[in-house]
């Protein structure tokens, strides 16, 4: 079956100055049919290297030439400036239909194109990645190109600039970034690890993985400084320590973000007063299921730890080794001649004996203090008698 290729490369006619290699063969193959293969890059570039007399030399002067002007295109088109990582992103055809009065339902990282940088984005890239955005998506530029949408999308990305500049709301949004919020339902569980084939192996990256997600939201330490998971070999006092600091974990979510917005045209003094209270038993309440959710991560990874079945295994041998020694320090040598025997008989009956004067002396001394102890509450009954005959005389007068 026939089949067309259209090549983007046209193969032009030779100079005038080209002249076809001689032949080194005395004889004529007789023709036959040959399979024509479909060429690619390759023999396009051997075919323009033929017709131009090119080397290969020429060809990379050539490409590198091509490469360095657009480069400079580029570079003129944005300024002539680094972007600092912040590239271009695929934007979604749900995101361009945004709805500007629901900016807070938004991914704002996303808005920007900075999903793949989200907090750590700085302001230098927060402003480039704008400067982009803008003279895309520009409503004047949009008229210029006969594009009658609204400027809806340009709305949002106004605001996403404005929030993510500003460092309390920008904290405020990162607290539920809905990226981070869709992966906390999607933790590894129990079962993750033990049907996994190397289960030790799958749950520190598993979990690895989590914790360091969880660590952008610590309070008290940098990121870098908060302690990692670790390895297979850490020592007791590394798990230990990794442990106590997760079960201390300090967390600055504070989920203002979703509070319900107050109406700032009314009047109503106790209208927002309840809304201020509604909001803040909110935020308490998603801040308690938060450190419950994290506790709860915390005890499925220390159930499941590797480690912890190392370390008690080895603190029962140890404990093992320390009583078999114990054991035969302490156990009595046995008496190697007669005259030894006697003594140690004769030790054995005086300890017995004094044991038996001490028993009998306690003995003693339990009966005086409970006739005591008798005797004390016999007096105390008389006297208690006595006053209150005294009581009924002097009521009778």
């Amino acid at each position: 079956m026939a089949a067309i290729i259209e090549s983007e490369f046209t193969i032009t006619a030779p100079h005038a100055s080209f002249t076809p290699t001689a032949s080194s063969s005395k004889s004529i193959t007789k023709p036959h049919p040959v399979t024509l293969i479909p060429a690619g890059a390759g023999y396009l570039a051997h075919a323009r290297r033929t017709l131009n007399q090119h080397s290969f030399d020429d060809e990379d002067r050539i490409r590198n030439e091509a490469a360095a002007r657009e480069l400079e295109n580029l570079k003129a088109l944005d300024g002539g400036e680094d972007d600092l990582g912040v590239g271009d992103e695929a934007e979604h055809p749900d995101l361009l239909t945004s709805d500007p009065k629901r900016w807070k339902d938004l991914d704002l990282y996303a808005v920007l194109g900075l999903s793949h940088l989200r907090y750590k984005a700085n302001n230098d890239q927060i402003k480039i990645a704008h400067r982009k955005k803008v003279l895309k998506h520009h409503p004047d530029k949009k008229a210029n190109s006969g594009d009658s949408n609204d400027d809806a999308f340009f709305k949002c990305i106004q605001k996403a600039h404005e929030v993510l500049l500003d460092k309390e709301r920008r904290r405020q949004f990162d607290s539920i970034d809905p990226y981070y919020i869709k992966m906390e339902d999607a933790v590894p569980t129990a079962k993750d690890i033990s049907g996994a084939k190397d289960p030790d192996r799958a749950f520190f990256k598993l979990f690895g993985a989590v914790f360091e997600r969880e660590a952008h939201f610590c309070s008290d330490f940098p990121e870098d400084q908060i302690p990692k998971l670790g390895a297979p070999t850490a020592s007791k006092k590394e798990v230990e320590s990794f442990y106590d600091f997760w079960y201390n974990f300090d967390s600055w979510r504070t989920f203002e973000w979703l509070d319900k917005e107050i109406n700032e045209g009314s009047n109503n003094r106790d209208d927002k007063r309840y809304t201020e209270k509604k909001n803040k038993n909110e935020r308490t309440r998603r801040k308690k299921e938060d450190n419950q959710r994290l506790r709860e991560f915390v005890d499925l990874a220390l159930s499941i730890d590797p480690r912890i079945k190392r370390i008690k295994q080895e603190e029962k041998e140890e404990r093992e080794r320390k009583k078999v020694g114990k054991t035969k320090t302490a156990a009595p040598a046995k008496p190697k001649t007669a005259k030894e025997k006697e003594e140690a008989a004769q030790r054995a009956k005086e300890e017995a004996d004094v044991k038996a004067k001490q028993d009998e002396e306690d003995k003693i001394a339990r009966q005086a203090e409970k006739k005591a102890r008798d005797a004390a509450k016999k007096a105390e009954k008389r006297a208690a008698k006595a006053a209150a005959a005294a009581g009924g005389a002097d009521t009778a007068a």
